[in-house]
């Protein structure tokens, strides 16, 4: 079974400068997640730990200076246009700051609108909006208390949930979070965490939480990996999850 992604011991240095040395962000760490078997991963750590930084390799957006990350057995680099057109319609992101991503000269409709009209996943505005309104639903939200209002008039919890929904919009096999909670209300995260939940339940999403969170981490994932100063240290399973043969799990 071809894992949906894969990392095959990845590796992620950054150059110093003036003379300085390079700085070591990942050690070799393999990592599979299957489509077939969706699942909450947790990765947990410190600041600086590595967390961020296996987000943006699993997400394409850096390159790793060791090793492969792979999408459905290619080499993510090495895709041709057809192929990263699918990498990014099956992988999503949801990151940390639900206040940066936001142009606030445009209503929230734009952030929602838009991934319909690049995939072509709508055929009319009748449709475009009843998909809208079906996704806003699925992470507890009312549609007419979104649509049409600027960022600036939604709540720091709301605009988070958007930013769900528009994951969701495209169906993606696996949703990569990037401290989603983190910058909202600790009265919210239950909320959040629980759309995170019911999209794995319901609608068959793996997602890859990063946290420094133990807690939360423990309430909404199927395991744990924690890593420190770069290094995969400790992991934990339950409910089946299978890892990576690569990644050391505890027998307990």
């Amino acid at each position: 079974m071809v894992p949906l992604i894969e990392a095959v011991n990845v590796s992620k240095r950054f150059a110093g400068g003036l003379g300085r040395e390079s700085t070591l962000a990942l050690a070799g760490l393999s990592l599979a997640i299957h489509a077939e078997k969706p699942s909450i991963i947790a990765v947990v750590g410190e600041s600086g730990s590595g967390k961020t930084t296996l987000a943006r390799l699993l997400l394409g957006l850096a390159e790793p200076s060791g090793g492969e990350i792979r999408y459905r057995g290619n080499d993510l680099k090495r895709l041709d246009r057809d192929g990263r057109r699918a990498f990014r319609h099956d992988v999503q992101a949801v990151f940390q700051d639900p206040y940066g991503v936001y142009n606030p000269f445009y209503r929230v409709d734009h952030v929602l609108k838009t991934p319909l009209r690049r995939f072509r996943l709508a055929g009319s505005r009748a449709e475009a909006r009843q998909v809208i309104s079906e996704a806003l639903r699925a992470v507890g939200l009312q549609p007419e208390e979104v649509i049409g209002r600027f960022p600036h008039q939604l709540s720091g919890g709301q605009r988070q949930r958007v930013m769900v929904a528009r994951a969701l919009l495209l169906e993606p096999k696996l949703i990569v979070a990037d401290e989603p909670v983190s910058m909202v209300d600790a009265s919210l995260r239950a909320t959040i965490l629980g759309s995170l939940r019911k999209l794995t339940d319901e609608h068959g999403i793996s997602i890859l939480y990063i946290t420094h969170d133990l807690a939360t981490a423990y309430q909404v994932s199927d395991a744990i990996l924690v890593l420190y100063r770069a290094h995969l240290v400790e992991a934990a399973r339950w409910n089946g999850w299978s890892p990576h043969p690569g990644t050391p799990i505890p027998n307990s």
